[in-house]
């Protein structure tokens, strides 16, 4: 004869129930330790800092002198990166970039933080010998007191404005020098900066899209090309740019043009 054991007037727990009180003894018990490191941090004083801006009266203008030239040197870091742009061959690097993206189809590849980066590594490379120019004939020097601050200021800005004017057309130079009313300059140290920078910049707009315009005509080609094919196959429904852009990809990559591109930008700058 077969017995069966069971509890006496006792039914088991289902799992799903067991399984709720553990959840719930956890969260009571999580909220427990959340209130006593409450308590703890409460009963502990905070300390909040006080900041106060006040215009006192300088003793002598060396402190006037000091507080005008921090204000000046904020200034000049706020501005880096317009000086970056006005100063530099960046404007031509990352437009000639620009433009072999937008010659090969690809809208968003290489995205535009690693044409950026690009630009701003070759910027770099390009301005390598002005900026070390500037650093022994200004920096130097002035970090180690050997010259004052205004003639820091002359010896930095030499080389930059050495750089800037071979890289300006005269043409460029001549029109902002009838806009800003200036009489014949006899040389280049007698055009001002503020007439140098625009004119600079205008001409790397124009050197750069003098090398756009080159690099679009071999990927407009390839685009005809493909076009004239699928017509005269009937497939006038299938867009030429989808097809046509593997074989750009793989011309550009067969001629090794990131490094052709890269050369001539760095050739067509003149030291």
């Amino acid at each position: 004869m077969k017995m069966t054991r069971c509890s006496a007037g006792a039914t088991p727990m289902p799992r799903w129930a067991r399984m709720a009180l553990t959840c719930i003894g956890a969260i009571v018990a999580a909220m427990g330790i959340a209130l006593v490191f409450s308590a703890v941090a409460y009963c502990q004083p905070m300390r909040i800092p006080q900041i106060r801006v006040g215009v006192d009266t300088a003793d002598s203008p060396t402190e006037v002198a000091g507080v005008l030239q921090i204000i000046a040197l904020l200034t000049v870091l706020s501005l880096a990166p317009a000086i970056l742009l006005m100063a530099t061959s960046f404007t031509r690097i990352v437009i000639v970039l620009s433009f072999v993206r937008n010659a090969m189809g690809t809208q968003q590849v290489p995205p535009n933080q690693v044409l950026i980066g690009l630009a701003l590594f070759v910027t770099l490379f390009v301005m390598m010998p002005v900026f070390s120019q500037v650093n022994e004939e200004a920096l130097k020097p002035y970090m180690a007191g050997a010259i004052g601050q205004e003639e820091a200021m002359a010896r930095g800005v030499a080389p930059m404005r050495s750089f800037m004017l071979k890289q300006t057309r005269e043409k460029d130079l001549a029109v902002f020098v009838d806009l800003a009313g200036l009489p014949q300059p006899g040389g280049p140290d007698d055009i001002p900066t503020y007439v140098i920078m625009p004119a600079f910049m205008v001409s790397e707009l124009k050197t750069a899209f003098q090398m756009g315009f080159v690099i679009f005509i071999p990927f407009l080609v390839i685009d005809m090309l493909v076009a004239s094919v699928l017509m005269s196959m009937g497939m006038m429904m299938l867009p030429p740019v989808l097809i046509s852009l593997p074989f750009k990809i793989l011309m550009f990559v067969l001629v090794d043009g990131w490094g052709l591109v890269v050369k001539s930008l760095v050739e067509s700058v003149a030291r």
